[in-house]
């Protein structure tokens, strides 16, 4: 052990140097993937028995499947294939890893091997040391797990939680560096890396001795364990790169949203793609995926959606998606300017489910006919949202953005602003005192800003960060309240006082300003001993003195937090009041339709074809227990789109299909009509 240990340090600052940024051209990553699970425990007799070479490459080669992620090394612990470093499967009795990919690449499937890191259950028992440790000692799954009795249910996803460090990471690189060499390496997915925990076993707890950590310092705490899964995944990036220059490298939870880390410490940068798992039917619904696609697409690797082939979530063994949903989701994967990849649940004899690759082949046979119109497209929007990293937050003000069919892009990352009109600021108080400058800018070079709620804010709430035409002198005092528009906000908005669920910050406008909606504050708060009614106390008859919207100059102010409002009540006036909002700031958008709210929209840029792709989207998820759902695709006729793009479009169609519409020159727009679609199309614009 001491020869490696003595090089990890030695190549600790040249492998992160080295191995941060991996590329992979996107011309040559697969658009129609599977994510073949094979969690299989030594329960389970017979492993792989019934693989069958000739089924395999079948039910593959009918789906038009082009990269199945396969497994290595699950998490139960044990691998798929002889191996001097870890633990064979006991009830596998050939080389079930060798087969698969030999199977695959003869029938032109790559095939990049998972590998499981922070879930490893035989690990986890041989070497309890490697277990995660709370401050307090305990593990964070050992007491769930110590609780329960033999006879007991065992709950979905209850392991050991393991950091890749000492021992457990030297163990890791060995069986990265025994892969590379024995194998036709196409790529590796690495599972559970645990980027967003702290760590305070007995390794961890030397480190900080060493190291000279506070171990009461939580920030120190956090970035050391930060730097050990940046070496983890640079160390691990090295080795591959050294064998397999071409490999893909994906470490997942190293995108996900609801993650801190990833965008505090840019983790994500250890990647050559970006995959957004995201299984719409029990996690974020089917609003998450666009705005995590949106950020993503700016990086300039190539990014696939991740699904799966379940009704409800991972692990769902015999749970089957209807071939409409799966179709929907295949193409808004496309639409967004991402590969698609499909998770399934390989039968521990290595059998090959049919009619799981019946339905996700009938969604791959779609996506052969659109791929070329989406993956590697540029996001083109003249409406801007800038994130906070709060996710709950960014998911709000998005579903706005896509409820009322505004194309926009995540403006944070992105290196050009210089189609930007709009950019909206959601309701969390983030903005650094670098993020201010630069919002500043983009005001005094004639940019426009849409604030909400407490998005101008600084983060301890004391006043604003950003110049917007008030004094800011708190929060509500009541628990709800009630607002009038002005005749410039009244499309298709009451102009009685209508309830507010979350009640404005108080603003004391500068004289100057523009006021465009009052607030009518409640009589009193429903408490116990003093109420009226159901549920919320009537409307004052006189207006407030501080306002529910104002517009300075080129910034507009609404004191509520429309987008956390909507999210969690669905109201469609507040809907409309945001589009409103929207519509007085944005004079030119790029793309304008007239689908109905649950129709999705997104513009994809193609400089070196000379071509804009314009994706329509429609589809009506529900909730249905405790999975959202898609049942029925219905058609959608005579859909207007217009277009405001500098280039001079000579020619429209719609893909698939090549059918061509007539252009129709209005001004600086032009306008099409698609008479008909289903599901999705696709507007191709040639200039």
């Amino acid at each position: 052990m001491k020869p490696l240990k003595i090089l990890i340090k030695t190549l600790f600052f040249t492998c992160i140097i080295n191995a941060q940024n991996p590329e992979v051209s996107s011309e040559d990553f697969s658009s129609r993937q599977v994510h073949l699970d094979f969690h299989t425990s030594e329960h389970l007799k017979n492993v792989g028995i019934k693989f069958d070479k000739a089924a395999w490459q079948k039910s593959f080669r009918d789906a038009h499947v082009n990269s199945i992620n396969i497994f290595a090394k699950g998490h139960h612990g044990y691998s798929y294939y002889p191996t001097k470093v870890g633990t064979q499967h006991p009830n596998l009795k050939f080389d079930l890893l060798k087969a698969q990919i030999e199977a695959s690449h003869e029938i032109g499937i790559k095939t990049p091997l998972y590998f499981a890191i922070g879930w490893s259950v035989l690990d986890a028992v041989t070497h309890p040391e490697w277990i995660i440790k709370n401050k307090n000692g305990k593990s964070k799954k050992g007491d769930m797990i110590q609780s329960l009795k033999d006879e007991d249910p065992f709950p979905n996803f209850t392991w050991e939680l393991l950091m890749p460090e000492g021992s457990y990471l030297d163990m890791i690189l060995k069986q990265t560096e025994e892969l590379c060499k024995n194998y036709d390496i196409d790529g590796f997915w690495y599972d559970i890396i645990p980027n967003n925990v702290v760590n305070y076993n007995a390794y961890s707890r030397a480190g900080f001795k060493e190291t000279g950590i506070d171990v009461n310092n939580d920030l120190e705490v956090e970035k050391h364990h930060v730097e050990k899964i940046k070496f983890f995944m640079s160390s691990c990036n090295d080795i591959i790169k050294n064998h397999h220059p071409d490999a893909s490298i994906f470490y997942n939870w190293s995108t996900h949203m609801n993650n801190s880390n990833t965008f505090k410490y840019k983790l994500y940068e250890y990647n050559t793609s970006y995959d957004l798992e995201d299984l719409p039917t029990t996690w974020e619904g089917y609003n998450e995926f666009p705005l995590r696609a949106k950020y993503f697409s700016n990086m300039g690797k190539p990014v696939t959606g991740m699904s799966g082939k379940f009704h409800t979530a991972w692990g769902e063994f015999g749970g089957y998606k209807y071939p409409n949903a799966l179709k929907y989701e295949a193409a808004s994967m496309i639409a967004f300017g991402a590969n698609v990849n499909f998770g399934d649940q390989l039968h521990p004899s290595g059998i090959i489910d049919e009619e799981t690759y019946e339905n996700i082949g009938s969604a791959f046979s779609y996506v052969k006919n659109i791929e070329a119109y989406g993956p590697g497209g540029k996001q083109r929007a003249r409406t801007g949202l800038w994130m906070t990293f709060d996710n709950h937050t960014e998911q709000a003000t998005s579903l706005l953005l896509l409820d009322t069919q505004t194309n926009y892009v995540v403006v944070n990352n992105l290196k050009d602003w210089s189609d930007l009109e709009v950019i909206v600021i959601p309701s969390k108080p983030n903005l650094s005192p670098e993020n201010v400058e630069t919002l500043n800018q983009f005001v005094a070079g004639g940019g426009k800003l849409l604030v909400l709620g407490q998005g101008a804010l600084k983060m301890d709430c004391s006043g604003f960060a950003l110049d917007v035409g008030g004094t800011y002198l708190g929060n509500a005092i009541y628990d709800v309240d009630y607002s009038v528009v002005s005749e410039a906000l009244s499309k298709n908005v009451v102009r009685s006082p209508f309830l507010n669920y979350i009640p404005a910050i108080k603003i004391k406008p500068d004289t100057d300003v523009e006021i465009l909606a009052s607030i009518h504050e409640p009589y009193f708060s429903r408490t116990k001993a003093h109420y009226t009614s159901h549920q919320n106390t009537p409307y004052n008859l006189e207006s407030a003195s501080h306002p529910a919207i104002y517009k300075d100059g080129n910034t507009m102010v609404v004191a509520h937090a429309l987008d956390k409002m909507y999210l969690k009540y669905g109201a469609q006036i507040h809907r409309e009041l945001f589009k409103n909002t929207l519509d007085a700031l944005l004079t030119a958008p790029m793309v304008r339709t007239d689908l109905p709210s649950s129709g999705r929209v997104n513009l994809l840029h193609f400089p070196e074809k000379n071509r804009y792709v314009v994706h329509l989207l429609y589809a009506s998820p529900i909730q249905r227990g405790v999975a959202q759902v898609i049942d029925d695709l219905m058609p959608v006729y005579e859909t207007t789109v217009e277009i405001n793009v500098s280039e001079i479009v000579k020619k429209a169609y719609l893909m698939p299909g090549q059918t061509e519409l007539d252009i129709v020159k209005s001004n600086e727009n032009i306008s099409v009509i698609i008479p008909k679609f289903t599901c999705h199309t696709a507007l191709v614009l040639e200039y």
